[in-house]
C-alpha cells in the first residue's frame, strides 16, 4: 500500500491558479466518488481552503498515485494538465506523511501556528468518511495526524502568541480586560484595516460596537457589517468616557484625540482603564496620551513590534514542532509497516497449520486407533515442532517490518513459503 500527496498551496501557487482548482462543498461528493472509482486508489481524502488543494490517496504498488491525481484535478476543475504541472508538489509514503504531520500542526500554513487548517483538515475527513471514501490505511494516518497536532500545540505553544497586527490587538485588549464580552468598542473611521481589526474583535466576544466615520454612509456601512450604533462624527468625544476600547483608522491629517481631551475622557470614566489602538498613518492619536495613567495607547508600529517578536518566539517553537513531527512520522511508519506484515505472518501460520493437518491425515492410518491421551499427546508433538519451526521466520518478519529495505526479506519468505499460490 502506498500513501501519495499531490496539490499547491500558497508558496507554490498564485491565487487565480488555486482559485481553479477548489472544491466547494456542493461538488466534493462526487469527487470523492470519482477519486475512490479510479484504477488502484482505495482511499481518498480532498482539502481545499483558500490557501491550498491537496489530494490524498491510499493505493496499490501497480499504479502510479501521483500520476492519478494529476489527471483527477485536470479533469474535475477542467484545467490543462500541462499549466498545472509547474505549481504542483507531490510527496510520497513517509514523506506524506510528514507533509499530513505538518499540515495538520500548521507548520506549513502561511501563518505558522494558526489553528483553522486543524478544523478545516477534520472538516475534509469527516466529508471524506460521510462519502465512504476513507476507511482503512490512509484514516489510520489521518486520525493520528490529528493526535501530533493536538500533542504539538500543547508541548510547544506554538498558537498561543498572535502574528498579526489585528490579531495583536485583540490580545492586548485580552490582557488589560480579560474578557471581552461587556466591553464597549468605538470605531474612528471605516477603512479595511479598521474591519480587519473589527472582525477580530468580534471573534474575540465584543458585543457591542460604536461607529464613526465623518462619512456618513461609509460609517452606516460599517455598522451594519458589525451589528454595531453609529455616533454623529461632531459627537463622538462625549461618548468617549462610555466606551472601554477606541480604535482610530481616520484618514485626518491631525490627531484626531490630544493629551488633554484624554484627560477629561480618563476623568470621567474615574479613571478605569482605556484601551486606544492607533492604525491610522499619519497618526489619530497624540502620543503623550501615553503618559495618562490607565490609557494604553498602541500605535501600528507598536503593535507590528509586538507581532515581530511573537513571530520570532513562534519559529523556536516550530523548530521544537519539528522534532516532534519527525518522531512521530518514525512512529507511525513502523506501526505501518508492521501492519502490512500480519497479513503475510498469518498466512505463514496458516500454511504451516495446512501442511501439519495434511501430514498427520496422511500418517494416521498406519499408526492404527489411538487412545484420547495418544491424540493429544501427538497433537502436542506436531504443534510444537511447527511452533519451533515458525519461531524464526516470525521473528524475522517482524523484524524486517521496522527496515528501510525490509519489503524484499518478506517478499522472499513469501515465495520460500510460496504464501502468493
Amino acid at each position: 500500500m502506498k500513501l501519495c500527496i499531490t496539490g499547491l498551496n500558497h508558496r507554490t501557487a498564485p491565487v487565480e491558479v488555486r482559485e481553479q482548482l477548489a472544491f466547494d462543498e456542493r461538488s466534493l461528493g462526487a469527487a470523492l466518488a470519482d477519486l475512490v472509482a479510479r484504477p488502484g486508489i482505495s482511499e481518498g481524502l480532498i482539502l481545499s481552503t483558500c490557501n491550498r488543494v491537496e489530494v490524498s490517496v491510499a493505493s496499490g504498488d501497480s499504479v502510479d498515485p501521483g500520476a492519478v491525481i494529476e489527471r483527477f484535478l485536470a479533469e474535475r476543475r477542467g484545467v490543462d494538465p500541462a499549466s498545472l504541472a509547474p505549481f504542483l508538489y507531490r510527496y510520497e509514503d513517509a514523506d506524506a506523511i510528514r507533509h499530513l504531520f505538518r499540515v495538520a500542526s500548521s507548520l506549513d500554513s502561511m501563518v505558522v501556528g494558526e489553528p483553522q487548517i486543524l478544523g478545516q483538515l477534520k472538516a475534509a475527513y469527516a466529508a471524506a468518511k460521510a462519502h465512504g471514501a476513507v476507511g482503512g490505511w490512509l484514516e489510520a494516518i489521518l486520525t493520528r495526524a490529528f493526535s501530533v497536532a493536538k500533542r504539538v500545540r500543547t508541548e510547544t505553544g506554538i498558537g498561543e502568541n498572535p502574528v498579526s497586527v489585528s490579531s495583536t490587538a485583540v490580545d492586548l485588549a485580552r490582557q488589560i480586560f480579560g474578557s471581552l464580552a461587556e466591553r464597549r468598542v468605538m470605531v474612528i473611521g471605516a477603512g479595511k484595516m479598521a474591519e480587519l481589526a473589527v472582525k477580530h474583535l468580534r471573534s474575540a466576544g465584543v458585543q457591542r460596537i460604536y461607529v464613526t466615520n465623518r462619512t456618513l454612509e461609509r460609517a452606516r456601512a460599517m455598522a451594519e457589517a458589525f451589528q454595531g450604533v453609529i455616533v454623529e462624527y461632531d459627537r463622538f468625544l462625549e461618548a468617549l468616557p462610555e466606551m472601554d476600547i477606541v480604535l482610530t483608522s481616520s484618514g485626518a491629517p491631525f490627531y484626531l484625540l490630544r493629551k488633554d481631551q484624554m484627560r477629561r475622557v480618563i476623568e470621567a470614566r474615574r479613571h478605569r482603564p482605556m484601551f486606544l489602538i492607533d492604525i491610522a498613518v499619519p497618526r489619530n492619536v497624540d502620543p503623550a496620551v501615553n503618559e495618562l495613567d490607565n490609557v494604553f495607547l498602541y500605535d501600528i508600529d507598536d503593535l507590528a513590534r509586538v507581532a515581530d517578536a511573537n513571530l520570532g518566539e513562534r519559529r523556536k517553537r516550530a523548530e521544537l514542532a519539528e522534532r516532534i513531527i519527525e518522531e512521530e512520522v518514525q512512529r507511525m511508519v513502523a506501526r505501518l509497516k508492521a501492519r502490512e506484515v500480519v497479513p503475510t505472518i498469518v498466512s505463514l501460520q496458516e500454511r504451516l497449520e495446512q501442511i501439519r493437518q495434511a501430514e498427520l491425515a496422511r500418517y494416521r492410518s498406519r499408526l492404527g486407533p489411538l487412545t484420547a491421551e495418544q491424540e493429544e499427546a501427538l497433537e502436542a508433538l506436531t504443534r510444537g515442532i511447527l511452533n519451533k519451526f515458525a519461531h524464526g521466520p516470525m521473528t524475522e518478519l517482524r523484524r524486517q517490518a521496522s527496515q528501510p529495505e525490509g519489503v524484499q526479506t518478506i517478499e522472499l519468505i513469501r515465495r520460500m513459503f510460496r504464501l502468493d499460490d
